[in-house]
């Protein structure tokens, strides 16, 4: 399949595929020192599934890997009819485009308003001089708009980014991703540096907004105790292996033993 038919799936009639396969996932910023050990998982089209572990064990290096922000040292990752790992130049960045990121400090560009960073999801579909220039299409205008709505923060749009709160920065990080209309949306501990309030606030909104648009998410968690409570499957991991995946209904006191170490944590 080329970059071309990629785009053409998107909007093609049928439903598209939108699960995730890796095989034999692996990662070594350090020759002989795996970070991730040839990991293998397939994750549904569909729902909202939580990695969980300690600090260290692989799993932002993982979401990484998929939309290739870190270059995997082997193994396959399957979407939408291709393996990503092999991708370069502008098939990678087809798609890329296809991918939604959440990061855990934003991402933002601080000094542009909040519906300018919102019309960043588009960037990869408008030619360079447009988005230079800020000229997007009125459709992407009214989408940044209807989005900025969707997130609770319509009276921001001019607001610059770094004059809001991280709560506030996080939905524009979620409107943003969002703006891409991606056939899969990522999220590297999204709720990290937020208060608990708030971390189940945007964990609320990126199921509602994904699952309204029947978007898969797959979010790399420290918390537990949201990861069971929002997510339909949980993956657990430690040492850059996958040593749980189930239900959050069967996860575990041995299980978080295992995932965690020890017993004092508990």
């Amino acid at each position: 399949m080329t970059a071309a038919s990629i785009d053409a799936g998107a909007v093609a009639d049928e439903p598209v595929d939108r699960s995730l396969a890796l095989r034999g996932l692996r990662k070594e910023y350090v020759r002989g020192t795996p970070v991730l050990r040839d990991v293998s998982l397939t994750f549904a089209g569909r729902g909202l599934t939580a990695i969980i572990g300690p600090s260290g064990t692989g799993k932002s290096t993982l979401i990484r890997c998929v939309n290739r922000l870190v270059e995997p040292t082997a193994g396959q990752i399957l979407f939408l009819g291709q393996d990503l790992a092999r991708l370069r130049g502008a098939a990678l960045r087809a798609a890329r485009r296809r991918i939604g990121m959440v990061f855990q400090e934003y991402n933002l560009v601080e000094r542009l308003s909040a519906i300018e960073n919102v019309l960043c999801g588009r960037l990869g579909y408008v030619a360079p001089w447009r988005a230079w220039l800020r000229r997007f299409p009125r459709e992407d205008v009214d989408g940044a708009f209807d989005l900025l709505e969707a997130v609770g923060l319509a009276d921001r749009a001019t607001q610059r980014a770094d004059a809001l709160s991280g709560g506030q920065r996080q939905r524009i990080g979620i409107a943003r991703a969002l703006m891409q209309q991606p056939d899969l949306l990522l999220a590297d501990e999204p709720t990290s540096s937020l208060d608990p309030k708030t971390s189940v606030e945007i964990m609320e909104l990126m199921v509602e907004l994904a699952g309204k648009r029947d978007i898969p998410v797959i979010v790399n968690i420290h918390n537990v105790e949201l990861a069971k409570r929002f997510a339909q499957r949980i993956v657990g991991m430690t040492g850059g292996d996958v040593v749980f995946d189930g239900a959050p209904g069967d996860l575990r006191e041995e299980h978080l033993k295992q995932i965690y170490g020890g017993e004092a944590w508990l």
